[in-house]
């Protein structure tokens, strides 16, 4: 059974109808069933799931989530509008499909700003405060809780600081449980917030919400102020998703609250899957996760400079503002051209290399890594190439692979509009005598790269058997130099995975396909020595 926060302060998440209005997002039912749980192992307080009756995939996963969503911290909520002007509420259809979601708690949107009420709705001032009564009343009386988005709620207070509060007013006089002050055209500040907040606070008898967007990229400082004001409902979404510049971030909100101002919003199990549950989501939406996103993202607790390292090697807390395990994720560091010993060092360590006693090893590492940066390869987020860079400078360094003869690629374009890339690879793999055996494989594939990366595993998974199981994940390509026409010098990262996980590689030259063969080279290197 769902834990219900009523007394204390609680996390509603709006992923599943705000988040899902950011472009390019496109939840289908069984998504939005699978966000819903992975938002319930973060142990938020609700979890709005979308407009019944308004949306047919909305109708479908209410109707789907009684039977097939079990939840164990988080209360199901159905969002919807207050009825029509001059509509009795029994008679309105979507007030009906409220109740037909059949979810414990109902969320409403109502106008709050006096411009909205007159040109957007088109009635008065004094019909829509009847239209809020009459269907928090008529849901109460149905027996369901009423949650009240007051839209526009910081401009109309602006421009009217009187009628928001009326509109409160009326739904807590008739029975809603939480008014929640909503920015949103995202235009407030923390200030701003934290001044208004506390007047309407001292004007009304009833629990305040916040629900902010970030177009002034202070969605979660403006939430925090408003709960330093009073409120007690926070809204957000999952990776801030949301229209336009987004939303409150969800995992930022959850763990500013938490570790920052000492608010036990969550089952304190929760917080270590924030980073875990934040990606899953970002692979749902389809989205690439936000690797410097705050607390969750890849380098949130990455360090590049050599100073930092040297510190963080006596002491990790110098550099971080929280320890990273807290909220599921880990400390980086990252080895680039900035880097000195301690940051080898501690990668070393991070990677499972033994560097102890090693010291020149460490030396011709940094400087081996400062040349090749000058060249424009990049170590920062492939640690696949940096661990096999540093472990061929350790005594007892893994043989490479095999021995290039030499490549070829091509690209027939037919007439029919098909095209078909075919790649050759002549090798030779060495003998335990010292000698070697000669292999020529063809293979084809949907690109060169892909048919380069058949054409090698093929050549080399008869010795190792293992690659067979090893395939490209991603595959990113960024020039570097531009020196005119189509000249210019390649950065490749190549993704791969055995299915059980993933490893990036980088390859780097004025050719493309050259700069993938590196970088394909590495990563099925890898695969045989260090998976």
């Amino acid at each position: 059974m769902a834990t219900d926060l009523d007394t204390d302060l609680h996390v509603f998440d709006t992923t599943l109808r705000d988040g899902a209005q950011r472009e390019g997002i496109s939840f289908s039912v069984a998504d939005k069933l699978a966000v819903a749980r992975l938002l319930d192992e973060i142990g938020v307080g609700y979890i709005e799931g979308g407009w019944p009756g308004a949306l047919p995939k909305d109708t479908e996963f209410f109707a789907r989530a009684r039977t097939e969503l079990k939840l164990r911290h988080a209360v199901l909520v159905a969002f919807g509008a207050t009825r029509k002007a001059g509509v009795r509420v029994e008679d309105d259809p979507q007030v009906r499909a409220l109740l037909d979601a059949e979810t414990p708690v109902v969320c409403l949107v109502a106008k709050s700003d006096v411009r909205h009420v007159r040109d957007a709705l088109r009635t008065t001032l004094e019909e829509n405060l009847a239209m809020v009564a009459d269907t928090v009343a008529h849901l109460v009386a149905h027996g369901r809780r009423v949650f009240v988005d007051c839209e526009h709620f910081f401009d109309g207070y602006a421009a009217d600081p009187d009628y928001g509060v009326a509109v409160l007013r009326a739904a807590f006089g008739a029975g809603a449980e939480v008014g929640v002050l909503c920015d949103t055209n995202g235009g407030m500040l923390p200030m701003g917030v934290g001044r208004v907040v506390a007047d309407v606070r001292s004007r009304v008898e009833g629990r305040l919400g916040i629900h902010c967007q970030d177009d002034t990229g202070c969605a979660v400082a403006n939430s925090l102020a408003a709960v330093e004001a009073g409120v007690t409902h926070v809204q957000g979404t999952a990776n801030g998703y949301g229209e336009r510049a987004g939303n409150a971030d969800t995992f930022a909100l959850v763990a500013n609250l938490v570790t920052k101002m000492g608010l036990p919003v969550v089952p304190a199990e929760c917080l270590a899957e924030l980073q875990r549950v934040s990606h899953a989501i970002a692979e749902l939406a389809n989205i690439a996760p936000d690797d410097h996103q705050p607390f969750v993202g890849a380098s949130a607790f990455a360090h590049k400079a050599g100073l930092h390292a040297s510190a963080i090697k006596v002491s990790p807390e110098l550099y971080n503002h929280l320890d990273p395990a807290v909220v599921g994720n880990d400390m980086r560091i990252l080895v680039t051209e900035m880097a000195g010993r301690a940051s080898v060092e501690l990668k070393g360590r991070e990677l499972g290399v033994d560097l102890d006693g090693h010291a020149e090893v460490v030396g011709r590492v940094v400087d081996r890594v400062k040349v090749l940066e000058a060249d424009g390869w990049s170590f920062e987020a492939a640690d696949a190439s940096f661990e096999l860079l540093l472990r061929s400078q350790l005594p007892g360094a893994p043989a490479p692979l095999f021995r290039l003869e030499s490549y070829r690629t091509t690209v027939e374009h037919w007439g029919n509009g098909v095209v078909v890339s075919e790649a050759t690879v002549k090798v030779h793999l060495p003998n335990d005598d010292g000698s070697s055996e000669r292999v020529i494989s063809t293979a084809e594939g949907n690109g060169p790269v892909n048919a380069l990366d058949n054409a090698l595993r093929q050549a080399l998974v008869g010795r190792h058997p293992g690659l067979a199981d090893v395939s490209l994940a991603d595959y990113k390509v960024r020039i570097l130099g531009w020196k005119g026409g189509t000249s210019a010098t390649t950065r490749v990262l190549v993704d791969s995975t055995d299915g059980v996980g993933e490893w990036t590689t980088v390859g780097v030259h004025d050719n493309i396909v050259e700069a993938s063969w590196h970088a394909l080279v590495d990563a099925l290197t890898y695969a045989v020595h260090c998976r």
